[in-house]
């Protein structure tokens, strides 16, 4: 397992990129023409890895793999073979979890402990649905043509390509890959172009753990990769992970062969806080919110809705806790937070901070890139609070992806749920009261796919998760996302032998 775990924790500066290749139907292959793009370290700023950059035989190429997957030793299995082998996966992931954190780190810049946090979990994902796998049952329907036997099988919907975001690529390919594998599909897998390396380095752990090949296979590339996959006819399923616009975009390419889609998309969460709340608790869930994985996460709490009779206070405390967070080298445990993933983003953050001091707001805290030296070669940017935001301006109503937070007042619940509904997302919510009977009243009030009471940012294997309105279709993790990625086949069985007239209906 020497190939599968060597380390990048102690690559110096300056050290020659990785050299990666992709992993086509059993095979690490190269790009059918020869080309490819780096990747970038987002906390030295240089680049660290290089990747093929598929093309359009290459896709094909991972289409026929699968397809091929399907239709021999994988869609031969019994489910609980299939079960037994991603038992297998799983315990390979808790072996190597180290090792697959920092190959994260090093690809997006979020610190090791959120991202060793996330790996340490992922082995639950895989025994939860491989458990699943065998319990995918049909059902025997009573029918009123008393001479048939009618009942249901859930078949596997074929092969799903899975296009990933750069935020936290194995977390988003688990929440996909998981139940796929559990309901028997094949699995084509994208990263983004920014973070394309711990997909590659998860493949050959599918390999080791003995999986035929071309059931998971990962093409790397950028959009014209992604689009020519969703694209392709042989494809069944896509499930997307990022920005509404390029779900949109996803989502018109598969339905150019009426391909099923998940969706899971952007947010503007509202994490409300009323006045009876617990402030310590709640100032930490406030952090936890945006400031976490430096803002880059589709469930950030960027709008802070404060009730007024503690609005002074808990914004002091929230800007004092944000001016005290460590930014430095996310592989040192200490830190706790990193770099903005790449150039473009961070620049698209720096923009926002202009933006919401030409709509009126107030800038408490933050708002430009730190000045320390050791951190100038990295793509930093300070935690940072905006007060007196309201809810129309770009700043609450657009996602930033980054440790910006729009603090809007409000006066009471009617009008907090007021705000918070209005905004094209629905994706989470945080709600902050020691009044059980206004927690339930809000969360069931509110316009999103995951509400957390007295708590934020918190996600499972066993709960469904996705968003309401412009944040996405359909669900992952949970029980809920195996019917993503099964078909339900109607089977009649005529008992008697007898003839019917042919021009009936039966």
């Amino acid at each position: 397992m020497s190939d599968v775990t060597g380390s990048v924790m102690d690559r110096p500066a300056g050290a020659t990129p990785r050299r990666y290749d992709m992993f086509i139907g059993g095979k690490w292959v190269q790009a059918h023409d020869g080309r490819r793009f780096d990747s970038v370290d987002p906390y030295r700023g240089e680049v660290w890895a290089t990747a093929p950059l598929a093309g359009p035989d290459d896709v094909k190429a991972a289409v026929k793999a699968a397809q091929e997957a399907l239709e021999g030793p994988w869609g031969q299995m019994s489910a609980t073979e299939r079960g037994h082998l991603i038992r297998r996966l799983a315990d390979l992931i808790a072996e190597n979890g180290e090792h697959l954190a920092i190959t994260e780190t090093t690809d997006n810049g979020k610190v090791l402990r959120e991202m060793a946090g996330q790996m340490k979990g992922l082995p639950e994902w895989y025994h939860y649905f491989a458990g699943a796998a065998d319990k995918l049952e049909g059902r025997v329907i009573p029918v009123p043509q008393t001479n048939f036997f009618t009942y249901t099988r859930p078949e596997p919907i074929g092969v799903v390509a899975g296009i990933l975001a750069w935020n936290s690529p194995l977390l988003l390919l688990t929440f996909k890959l998981a139940p796929a594998l559990a309901a028997g599909c094949t699995f084509i897998a994208k990263p983004a172009e920014q973070t394309p390396a711990s997909a590659l380095e998860f493949a050959k752990l599918v390999e080791a753990a003995g999986f035929p090949p071309g059931v998971f296979n990962v093409l790397t590339g950028a959009g014209d990769t992604g689009k020519a996959l969703i694209e392709h006819p042989g494809v069944d399923k896509v499930a997307f992970t990022g920005s509404t616009p390029t779900g949109i975009s996803i989502m018109q390419g598969a339905a150019t062969h009426l391909a099923k889609v998940t969706l899971e998309l952007g947010g503007k969460s509202a994490n409300i806080i009323f006045d009876d709340a617990d402030l310590d608790a709640a100032v930490n869930g406030v952090v936890a919110g945006i400031f976490a994985a430096t803002g880059q996460t589709c469930i950030a709490g960027s709008r802070l809705l404060v009730q007024r009779g503690v609005h002074d206070e808990l914004i002091r405390r929230v800007s004092d806790r944000a001016r005290t967070i460590k930014l430095g080298n996310p592989l040192d445990g200490e830190n706790e937070m990193g770099p903005i993933a790449f150039r473009d983003q961070l620049d698209r953050v720096t923009s926002y901070v202009d933006i919401g001091l030409e709509e009126g707001a107030v800038l408490v805290q933050g708002g430009r890139r730190p000045d320390d030296e050791a951190l100038q070669s990295g793509f930093f940017f300070e935690p940072t609070v905006f007060a007196e935001v309201r809810n129309d301006m770009r700043l609450a109503q657009e996602e930033i992806f980054g440790p910006v937070l729009a603090a809007i007042p409000f006066d009471d619940e009617a009008e907090a749920v007021r705000i918070a509904n209005d905004s094209m997302y629905g994706l989470g919510a945080g709600v902050w009261t020691r009044d059980i009977q206004r927690a339930h009243r809000v969360a069931h009030r509110l316009k999103a796919g995951s509400v957390w009471v007295n708590s934020y940012r918190t996600l499972t294997y066993s709960v469904p998760f996705g968003g309401f309105k412009q944040s996405g279709i359909g669900r992952e993790n949970g029980l809920e996302a195996l019917s993503e990625y099964t078909q339900t086949k109607a089977v009649w069985v005529e008992l008697s032998g007898a003839t019917r007239d042919p021009f009936t209906l039966g």
